[in-house]
């Protein structure tokens, strides 16, 4: 997955195509691992927005790339170029990862990548999709959607969500949340979380629950309860679900179970600790308990989830 090719053509739209190139253009500080070449591939000149984009290569480059990353497409009432189309299924077929971000998803369907699989974009849209596209299961609730060698995203910070996905798929944990560190973006919001939430991260000091996320992340080696999260909040857990729920997307458990889960995998990825120890640091209580949820989550056991990591990482 070395090398990353942004497919642009006239229509695509600059803001996520400035999200991929940021996410994968230039290693974080500290990180050693090798990095990404990033591929600006499309016809000569491309009109993004308002900017006038020279691209690197031709279209026909996205076969010889690794992943192959789609911007948002600007029309969807619009049939995108049969070139990108036809470049976009030619990488797939020779071995690319295609992705989309936003409604990009229009041209990975298009091209029959999304046929038979679940796929997600701009809420706005996901109508359209599935009524254009009958045969692409959307999902119109989700931030994005994994389905190995084809991934969709929804709009705008979806797609950075799904960015950072690629790069804990690749590097792992600890070198997505350098890289969210660096671009100042939390480090990671799970593919099933709703799109649309009132308040995606607390905006302001004066949040309910302003203090609340950096109070759990300090303490998940602890037996952590509703009770506890809203007694530390001040508030009633009713009150508490409401507001978590508004801010998250999610409920205060399978918020904290993923901030569990993701802890795991760093120590996991950065530690010889035994899963034994690795399940009391997290809260899990148990190697079972951690076993479970993590396989249930990440779709490996943590012993083949450290192995594989370490394998490709060396």
């Amino acid at each position: 997955m070395a090398t990353v090719a942004l497919a642009v053509t006239d229509g695509m739209l600059h803001l996520e195509l400035s999200m991929a190139y940021e996410v994968f253009g230039s290693a974080p500080a500290g990180v050693t691992v090798p990095w990404y070449e990033v591929a600006v591939c499309g016809p000569v000149p491309v009109r993004v927005g308002r900017f006038l984009l020279e691209p690197d290569h031709g279209l026909g480059r996205l076969r010889e790339a690794g992943t192959v990353i789609v911007p948002g497409w600007a029309d969807v009432d619009v049939e995108p170029p049969a070139e990108l189309v036809d470049a976009v299924r030619a990488a797939h077929e020779a071995g690319a990862r295609v992705v989309s971000l936003c409604t990009g998803a229009f041209v990975l369907a298009a091209a029959g990548l999304l046929d038979g699989k679940r796929a997600t974009t701009h809420w706005a849209h996901t109508d359209v999709l599935a009524a254009r596209y009958p045969r692409v299961e959307v999902d119109p609730d989700v931030l994005y959607v994994d389905n190995g060698s084809v991934l969709t995203s929804a709009g705008k910070a979806a797609a950075m969500d799904l960015c950072l996905h690629l790069v804990r798929l690749d590097h792992g944990s600890a070198v997505a949340n350098a890289a969210a560190r660096r671009l100042v973006v939390p480090p990671h919001r799970a593919g099933g979380q709703a799109q649309f939430v009132a308040t995606p991260v607390p905006a302001r000091d004066d949040h309910p629950l302003a203090a609340l996320f950096p109070w759990i992340v300090e303490r998940l080696d602890r037996p952590l309860t509703v009770e506890d999260l809203a007694r530390q909040a001040g508030m009633s857990s009713r009150h508490l679900g409401r507001h978590f729920r508004a801010a998250t997307g999610t409920t205060p458990l399978q918020w904290l179970l993923t901030q569990r889960i993701r802890r795991a995998q760093e120590l996991l990825e950065r530690t010889d600790d035994s899963v034994d120890a690795i399940a009391t640091a997290t809260g899990m209580g148990t190697a079972t308990t951690l076993r479970r949820h993590f396989n249930r989550t990440v779709g490996v056991p943590p012993d083949t989830y450290r192995r594989t990591f370490r394998s490709r990482a060396g």
